[in-house]
């Protein structure tokens, strides 16, 4: 049977990067418990715009869990109290009647607010262009058996491929490290033999990259893993600082050889 929900709503509202920046309490009354997260802000921003005010200005997409835009940190985390779950495929029968919620966008340096809960994630963009391209031979098409992956690699490679760029790992983590999603990036090339020409010089350039954006370090705290709606593992970090490692020393050798 569906239910209602009367909420009260603390919600970050910012105008820009440069404002301060402030909580809005907004009262959220007749809320089906069959909608999403997003669909209660739908209803409260059609109420904010009866009234003549300003709505509330968030990231959404795709609305199935896939686009990773939704991300917003929810009574204090990513997407919300339940796991393994999207801000988008959150639903309000988690939720109980007369509940203050606090919504407030991802907080870090390498994610500076545009408007109230929005934020330049594009941060991440630039780590993946770093990573460059793979190599792949003209021509016509390999058959398919040609490149055989073995499945405990070919599921590893699909886990880490499952991330979706949402930002709940920096979110989640004290020091707002980036670890686990470029961990997630260069695990699922890494895995797959056509990733491998390039692997370690793609590993190298992308961690200079996540330092460049102002991420910070990992220290093992773990947030990152309990907060990735897809699951993603720490072991990606793991092998990452493998090929890290290795990439640095084969840099050092091939400068070395140069002269350089």
């Amino acid at each position: 049977m569906e239910k209602h929900l009367n909420l009260k709503l603390h919600v970050w509202r910012q105008k820009n990067a440069q404002d301060q920046g402030h909580f809005q309490d907004i009262e959220a009354k007749g809320i089906s418990t069959e909608m999403s997260f997003l669909e209660m802000l739908d209803v409260v921003n059609e109420d904010l715009i009866h009234k003549g005010e300003e709505p509330i200005v968030f990231d959404h997409d795709c609305r199935e869990g896939i686009c990773g835009a939704c991300n917003l940190v929810i009574n204090g985390r990513p997407h919300g109290p339940k796991q393994r779950t999207t801000t988008c495929q959150l639903h309000m029968r988690h939720f109980e009647d007369g509940q203050e919620i606090t919504i407030e966008p991802p907080r870090a340096t390498s994610f500076p607010v545009l408007k109230d809960l929005m934020v330049d994630r594009t941060a991440f963009d630039r780590i993946i262009a770093a990573g460059g391209f793979i190599t792949a031979p003209t021509g016509t098409a390999c058959e398919a058996n040609a490149n055989g992956v073995p499945k405990p690699k070919a599921e590893l490679a699909m886990d880490a491929a499952a991330c979706i760029g949402c930002g709940a790992c920096v979110a989640a983590c004290p020091n707002a490290s980036a670890m686990l999603f470029v961990a997630a990036k260069i695990s699922h090339l890494g895995l797959l033999p056509q990733g491998q020409p390039e692997r370690y010089n793609r590993a190298r350039a992308m961690v200079a990259q996540m330092d460049a954006e102002g991420f910070g370090t990992c220290t093992n705290h773990g947030e990152c893993e309990a907060a990735c709606p897809k699951g993603i593992t720490l072991e990606n970090i793991a092998r990452m600082n493998r090929d890290f490692i290795k990439a640095s020393f084969l840099w050092r050798e091939e400068s070395a050889a140069s002269g350089a």
